[in-house]
């Protein structure tokens, strides 16, 4: 039986959550705008990520930082059970700010660690989310971040974009953001780059883990995400975000956040 509960948690400036069962379920290639902090509570799940596959199983804790595209399904029939939370890259850089992790944006040593106690933390700062007492879960979630981020925490400079032609992937990047939900062809952006639309193809796929085609249709689901917050309905949501109709929209948001889009709008208003 599969199950997926999705909703904000507002103390700390805003928390967005997720505690779901897949069995069948298999996210496509995305990344989140957040941190990625989660524990299996039962099961085994297959990550996929741009240098390799990883699995994390029961009382294990995965670490995912911003921009890192990955997947995430099954590795037995049996499925998998987890708790997941996605704090802000400003809500884990105070933390790191204030407990002296040196360097530039907040990152993990490794991604998938055996390390039980952490796991029970993890879910601690959940559930103390998810009952809704602010206080209690202000602290467990604060905690959270610090234990993580002394265990495991370090900081790396940013990734260089790879250059392509006259302008580099980041600024066909930039258009596209410019210009969602309506963007242009892959022609039309090879032409901006200076590039055949293989090179582009390649380039971009190599630093944003996704071709560009994928990356718009993320953008779309978090331009409805955003939508969805303020109250708009589902159908108007999809049509804003550029997708064709409300199915179009559910078929993709279900495939990259893990619930449809009502029941995710239920959770974070």
């Amino acid at each position: 039986m599969e199950f997926a509960r999705y909703w904000r948690y507002h103390g700390l400036g805003g928390l967005d959550l997720m505690r779901a069962q897949f069995v069948r379920h298999r996210f496509a290639r995305h990344s989140h705008e957040t941190y990625a902090i989660g524990t299996l509570e039962a099961g085994q799940e297959e990550i996929r990520f741009a240098d390799g596959v990883q699995y994390a199983s029961a009382d294990e804790v995965v670490m995912i930082e911003p921009g890192v595209v990955h997947t995430g399904e099954p590795h037995t029939t049996d499925g998998w059970a987890y708790r997941v939370l996605y704090p802000s890259v400003e809500q884990v850089r105070e933390v790191a700010d204030e407990i002296g992790v040196p360097g530039g944006t907040p990152s993990f040593e490794r991604r998938v660690v055996a390390d039980p106690r952490l796991s029970q933390r993890v879910a601690a700062a959940h559930r103390a989310a998810e009952s809704g007492g602010s206080l209690a879960a202000d602290t467990e979630l604060h905690m959270l971040l610090t234990l993580v981020l002394a265990a495991y925490g370090t900081r790396r400079p940013q990734r260089q974009a790879h250059t392509v032609g006259r302008r580099s992937v980041a600024q066909v990047r930039d258009l596209l953001h410019a210009t969602m939900p309506d963007p242009p062809s892959l022609a039309q952006l090879a032409t901006v780059a200076g590039v055949s639309p293989y090179v582009l193809l390649r380039s971009f796929r190599r630093t944003y883990g996704m071709p560009p085609h994928a990356y718009v249709t993320q953008l779309r689901v978090a331009k409805a995400r955003e939508l969805l917050r303020q109250g708009m309905p589902p159908s108007q949501a999809a049509v804003t975000a550029g997708f064709c109709d409300q199915s179009h929209l559910s078929r993709h948001f279900r495939r990259l956040v893990g619930v449809p889009p009502r029941a995710y709008q239920r959770g974070v208003q």
